[in-house]
C-alpha cells in the first residue's frame, strides 16, 4: 500500500466516524508513523509503506475514529509560536488561551524584569511561551499533578528554559513567603454537572482534574483569588481565564479580595474569556 491509498482509506474511516478534519488528521497521523513532515506526505503519494507502517497507521486511525484527540495521538500540540509535548495527563492547549500571552506582552512590553507564577501549569504552554518572549522574566509553575510537572519540565528543557522556571508539585495554598509581580492561571472552571455535556473528545480523554471546577465551576477560582491577594505585590496583576458565563461572579470575588478589575476580554468566538485585575 502506498501513501495515497493509505491516506484515502484513513480519511474515509474518519469521515465515517464524523471526524471533521479527516484528511488533515490522516496526513498528520501518517507523518508521525513514517517520521516525515506533512509536506513529504503530500509530495510523495506513490511511496510504498511497509507492513509495520501500515499496521501502526491503521491503529492510530482506529483510535482517532473513536474520538481520541489528535494531539494525544501525535504527542504534540502547537501553541503560540511553539510545539509542546502533551499526553493524556495534561489538558490540550487551546488557541483561546493565547489571549493570556497577548495581554502579558502588552501590559509588560516595557518591563525587562518580572517574577511571575502560573497556578496549574499543565504542559507549561502559558508560562513557557511568556518566558520565550521575555528573556529576563523568571517564572514559577505549580500543579497538583506530578505528571504535569514532568511534562512541563520536558517542554522547558526542549525550549531552553530550564534555568528560568521553577516547577513545584503544590497547591497554591501551600505557597508562603513569596511575592510575585504577576500571577496567571487557566484553572478548571466547568461546572461538575456540565462535564458530561462536553464534546466526547474532551470528557472521554482529557484529565478531569483540569476541567472540573466544582458544583458552580468556581471552587478553584475562589482558592486562587484568595491566596493571590497574599502572594501578589501591591499593584501586581492577576490574569485569569474564565468560563463564558462567569465574568460577574469572578469580578465579585476579585473585588472582595482587594483586587481592582481592569478589563474583561473576549475570545475568538466573542465569549468572555479573560479577566485582568490589579492588587490594590
Amino acid at each position: 500500500m502506498n501513501i495515497e491509498i493509505a491516506i484515502k482509506k484513513g480519511c474515509q474511516e474518519l469521515k465515517n466516524n464524523q471526524i471533521r478534519s479527516a484528511l488533515l488528521d490522516s496526513e498528520l497521523l501518517l507523518s508521525k508513523v513514517i517520521k516525515k513532515d506533512r509536506k513529504f506526505i503530500v509530495l510523495n503519494p506513490g511511496k510504498e509503506l511497509d507492513q509495520n507502517e501500515q499496521d501502526k497507521f491503521r491503529d492510530l486511525i482506529l483510535k482517532r475514529s473513536r474520538g481520541k484527540p489528535l494531539a494525544y495521538l501525535t504527542g504534540t500540540k502547537s501553541f503560540w509560536k511553539y510545539n509542546f509535548r502533551v499526553n493524556e495527563k495534561v489538558l490540550i492547549p487551546r488557541p483561546d488561551t493565547e489571549i493570556i500571552i497577548e495581554q502579558v506582552l502588552k501590559i509588560y512590553k516595557n518591563k525587562n524584569r518580572l517574577n511571575f507564577l502560573e497556578v496549574g501549569v499543565g504542559s507549561g504552554c502559558i508560562a513557557l511561551s511568556i518566558l520565550k518572549e521575555k528573556k529576563s522574566f523568571l517564572g514559577t509553575g505549580i500543579d497538583l499533578s506530578q505528571d504535569c510537572i514532568e511534562i512541563c519540565r520536558y517542554n522547558a528543557k526542549k525550549l531552553g528554559l530550564s534555568n528560568r522556571i521553577k516547577l513545584l508539585k503544590s497547591d497554591v495554598d501551600n505557597l508562603i513567603f513569596c511575592k510575585y509581580d504577576l500571577i496567571v492561571s487557566n484553572p478548571p472552571y466547568i461546572k461538575k454537572f456540565d462535564l458530561n455535556k462536553l464534546n466526547k473528545e474532551v470528557i472521554n480523554f482529557e484529565p478531569k482534574l483540569a476541567l472540573d471546577g466544582g458544583l458552580e465551576g468556581l471552587s478553584v477560582f475562589r482558592k486562587i483569588i484568595k491566596k493571590s491577594s497574599e502572594l501578589i505585590k501591591t499593584h501586581g496583576k492577576l490574569i485569569l481565564e474564565i468560563g463564558y458565563d462567569q465574568k460577574e461572579l469572578v469580578k465579585k470575588m476579585l473585588n472582595e479580595n482587594n483586587f481592582y478589575v481592569n478589563e474583561t476580554l473576549k475570545d475568538l468566538a466573542n465569549n468572555d474569556r479573560c479577566i485582568i485585575s490589579t492588587k490594590k
